[in-house]
């Protein structure tokens, strides 16, 4: 169980990082993708942020499990809410991206839950 949930949360980290890294670079078609959504520009620094601090959290709570589960609940709430703008939005091109670390958060949840 341990090891499972060890690559699901550095997995899970680098997609996060990833993610954030393009919301901090600001080009058009990231942009474009957010607005469609109904998030301003202005916002991506913030969801990057955010995104940055679920990653880290993921990677400490593999010293101390009690972060993990808070990071990876945290995780699962901001992807559910992103899931649900991109439902509203009509967005189902780019849907399959915030679903899938959604399942990755969920499985990462659930792991260090089973870990505690």
């Amino acid at each position: 169980m341990v090891a499972a949930a060890t690559v699901v949360s550095v997995v899970l980290a680098a997609l996060l990082a990833f993610s954030a890294v393009r919301k901090l670079g600001h080009r058009p078609e990231v942009v474009a993708t957010y607005t469609r959504v109904g998030v301003p520009e202005d916002r991506l620094d913030r969801l990057a942020l955010i995104l940055l601090a679920g990653a880290a959290g993921l990677v400490a709570g593999l010293a101390w499990a009690p972060l993990g589960v808070a990071a990876a609940a945290g995780v699962v709430a901001y992807f559910v809410l992103a899931v649900a703008a991109h439902l509203r939005a009509d967005d189902a091109a780019h849907l399959p991206t915030p679903a899938l670390i959604l399942a990755l958060g969920v499985a990462a949840l659930l792991l260090r839950l089973a870990t505690l």
